[in-house]
């Protein structure tokens, strides 16, 4: 009777354990879920203007409308695109009246980014959002100046570089007549949401471990004796 109790609780309590970690993870899911949803709202929103100060933690995703000059100056991002390869976002300085912020044009392959040669034109308006993105960590290697490399958008130190604002716009219009750069738009893509096959996981090793309480509880004591 002991062990038929003892069975009976561990058995029970552990696939009681493992259920209710699946059913928080369900609720997690639920929770990511309207976090995504909300993101996406605020990413296509109808453009306001830059604010003043902008401020990650209220900022983060606001559609903007900026109007400026585009240095000549640019930065080179290393990304990589699916079914296209490696190539560089290129971050380029934006000069404006209310102080100078940074404009994330998009994308071009590494084939054609040598050719890159932009000069200071007229003003332009472009339509983005804003964007302080956590790319770097105690791993990320320090930017190649000498060939104008980075390996992740450091906000903070490209605005030290660039003479800018901390700010960044990532644009999300149309690219520029005969530019081979093209825009890559912030969207949610890179929100991490596993919670639907952690649940499956939990509740997958819940039914393997009541089914083998179930096992264990059939059969008969001194079986495996000879």
């Amino acid at each position: 009777m002991r062990r038929l109790a003892f069975l009976v609780i561990f058995g029970l309590g552990g696939g009681a354990i493992l259920i209710s970690l699946g059913i928080w993870q369900v609720q997690r899911l639920a929770w990511k879920e309207g976090v995504i949803a909300d993101i996406e709202s605020r990413i296509a929103a109808t453009p306001v203007a830059l604010p003043e100060t902008p401020e990650p933690a209220r900022d983060a995703y606001l559609p903007v409308e900026v109007t400026g000059v585009l240095g000549a100056r640019h930065l080179r991002v290393l990304v990589s695109q699916k079914q296209i390869g490696a190539g560089y976002r290129i971050i380029r300085p934006m000069l404006r009246d209310e102080g100078a912020i940074m404009i994330d044009m998009g994308f071009v392959p590494v084939a054609e980014a040598d050719a890159l040669k932009f000069d200071e034109g007229p003003a332009v308006t472009l339509v983005g959002n804003l964007q302080w993105p956590q790319e770097t960590d105690g791993f990320t290697p320090a930017p190649d100046m000498k060939e104008n490399i980075w390996f992740a958008r450091d906000v903070g130190a490209m605005a030290r570089v660039l003479e800018t604002n901390p700010v960044l716009v990532v644009r999300r219009d149309a690219p520029q007549s005969g530019s081979p750069v093209t825009p890559m738009p912030v969207d949610t893509a890179a929100i991490p949401n596993d919670h639907l096959q952690y649940a499956i996981t939990w509740f997958s090793l819940s039914a393997i471990w009541l089914a083998m309480t179930a096992v264990f509880l059939r059969r008969k004591p001194g079986a495996n004796k000879s």
